[in-house]
């Protein structure tokens, strides 16, 4: 459900355990009567995420603000700095959101380059749109890497996901990519279900027994805690 330069909500249901919780959780979605399985394979999951000079990102969803948007680039696998992939934004309107995603063909990142460096890498390759909101967002301030496990209902209506192994670095106080020092963090997972808007009754159901409460959470806004409030 994701859009280039388009719009198309979906609900997202979010729930954070210990690391510790998740052979229980795994068993309680493979269990689950919908007929949860395994739909890709795992894969590395790695964002660079970029602010305002004032960290309104930070700010509005520290709010709560309704209607929000964080901007981040995205790639998948081993390499540590940034690669090929893609600058989304994702937007949230209450409990509805929606990613816009502009995609980036080349490797943005050589050996040497500083945030300056890759930063012009990715606006080069992005429509004007894109570029817009890589010009309203300039300042690299954390990265964050975790493992993803893929899951979907029977019915293919619900998607789930389990983020593992989370680890944040800090972009904000060098010019080249911080990849070796993390900051110190919980050791947690996030399980995370996402459907469209017409199947929340059916989803309301169907996980009306998760072992979690529905909190807040955000990646974004825990990794910025353990690298340091924002000065």
């Amino acid at each position: 459900m994701e859009a280039v330069g388009g719009h198309e909500e979906r609900h997202e249901v979010k729930f954070a355990a210990y690391a510790t919780e998740y052979a229980r959780l795994r068993h309680w979605l493979l269990m689950h009567p919908a007929g949860f399985f395994s739909a890709y394979p795992d894969r590395r999951v790695n964002n660079v995420y970029f602010d305002t000079w004032d960290y309104r990102a930070y700010a509005e969803n520290l709010a709560g603000v309704s209607e929000r948007a964080k901007v981040r680039y995205r790639w998948y696998g081993n390499s540590e700095c940034p690669a090929a992939g893609s600058l989304e934004v994702k937007q949230k309107r209450n409990h509805f959101g929606w990613k816009l995603r502009f995609p980036v063909a080349e490797t943005p990142y050589h050996q040497g380059d500083d945030w300056h460096d890759i930063r012009q890498s990715i606006r080069r390759q992005l429509s004007a749109d894109g570029q817009m909101w890589l010009d309203q967002n300039p300042l690299p301030i954390m990265l964050n890497r975790y493992r993803r496990e893929y899951y979907e209902s029977a019915n293919r209506l619900i998607r789930a996901t389990i983020d593992l192994e989370q680890r944040a670095y800090d972009q904000r106080s060098g010019a080249v990519p911080n990849i070796s020092h993390p900051a110190i963090m919980q050791d947690t997972l996030v399980i995370e279900f996402k459907f469209a808007r017409e199947d929340r009754p059916e989803a309301v159901r169907l996980l009306g027994k998760m072992p979690l409460r529905i909190g807040r959470h955000s990646k974004y806004m825990n990794a910025v805690r353990a690298i340091g409030m924002v000065r």
